[in-house]
């Protein structure tokens, strides 16, 4: 019985053990992990938001769909310009002496594929996957016109929530990561890029996730 209470009690010593290490270790792994991926989903909202500039460029509005958004990357246009700063003499009937006339030339040097410009070396084929291995999910694309101050402005909101994201972590620890109000986190249950609501192209995550990978 000496022997048997002693080796219950070595197993439950190292059950506890191993169930502090894990409440220590697990959120810091956690935390590694989040980061990563919401790394690489972020930087691929970022390629989604320089393909949308783009296409607002050129079209005047935002894609409302990936499919619009890559067949713009696919056969879109830039339209090279020079502005240059022109003056002339013009009569002036009612001083009846002739008088400089300043203007703004508008040059067209030429024109270059947007996917040559922009997107020479990214697969933006896959814009609308989320890139997170073993997520079989696609960001959430919506554009529109708003009213802003009586303007008809176009606006546009990519998303994935953090559930996808994070799909095979610890549910406590996505719970409260989706409970976070934080200046150093990515507040909310979603990392949100632009708005339907206000104009604006940012994204919802804090300036660490904006400095250059290595």
């Amino acid at each position: 019985m000496k022997l048997i209470l002693q080796a219950v009690l070595w197993i439950l010593s190292i059950f506890f053990a191993y169930k502090i290490y894990d409440s220590i270790n697990g959120p810091i792994k956690f935390n590694q992990i989040k980061n990563e991926r919401y790394a690489d989903v972020i930087d691929r909202l970022k390629e989604i938001r320089t393909a949308q500039i783009a296409h607002k460029d050129v079209k005047g509005f935002y894609a409302n769909n990936f499919d619009s958004l890559i067949k713009f990357i696919d056969n879109g246009i830039f339209t090279l310009i020079e502005k240059r700063d022109s003056s002339f003499l013009e009569y002036d009937r009612t001083y009846r002496i002739d008088m400089l006339k300043e203007v703004i030339v508008i040059d067209t040097l030429g024109f270059v594929p947007v996917k040559d410009s922009l997107f020479k070396t990214v697969n933006y084929n896959d814009f609308e996957k989320v890139p997170v291995d073993g997520v079989d999910a696609k960001f959430n694309l919506k554009a529109q016109i708003i009213d802003k101050n009586g303007y008809k402005v176009p606006v546009f909101e990519v998303k994935v929530a953090k559930d996808i994201i994070l799909y095979d972590q610890n549910n406590d620890l996505v719970k409260q990561e989706n409970e976070t109000v934080s200046v150093d986190g990515v507040n909310g249950p979603e990392i949100i890029l632009g708005s339907l609501s206000n104009v604006s192209t940012n994204g919802n995550w804090p300036t660490i996730f904006d400095a250059k990978r290595q």
